[in-house]
C-alpha cells in the first residue's frame, strides 16, 4: 500500500480550514449554491430531461442550460442598476 504524505498533508490543510469558523460558513455556502440552479432550472425553466443521449451531447446541453441562466441573471441586475440609477 503506497500513502502519498503530499495528499496527507493536503487533507490536514483542508481539515484545518474546513474546521475554522469561516472554513464552516463556506462550505455551507458551497453545498447550497448549486441547489437553487438546479431548482430554478426544474421550476422556473421547466428543465426535466435531457434531450439528448450519451455524455458529450448531455454536457454540451449543460453548458447551454448554465449559459442561458447566467444570462438571465445578468440581465436581471442589470436591469435593477438601471431602475436605481432612474430614480
Amino acid at each position: 500500500m503506497v500513502v502519498s504524505l503530499e495528499r496527507l498533508r493536503y487533507q490536514k490543510q483542508a481539515r484545518e480550514i474546513l474546521r475554522s469558523e469561516e472554513g464552516y460558513a463556506l462550505a455551507v455556502r458551497r453545498m447550497t449554491e448549486p441547489e437553487s440552479v438546479f431548482g430554478q432550472l426544474k421550476n422556473n425553466r421547466g428543465f426535466r430531461r435531457f434531450l439528448l443521449r450519451g455524455m458529450e451531447k448531455v454536457t454540451l446541453e449543460v453548458g447551454w442550460l448554465s449559459l442561458a441562466h447566467n444570462v438571465l441573471k445578468q440581465a436581471a441586475v442589470d436591469q435593477k442598476r438601471k431602475t436605481a440609477i432612474l430614480q
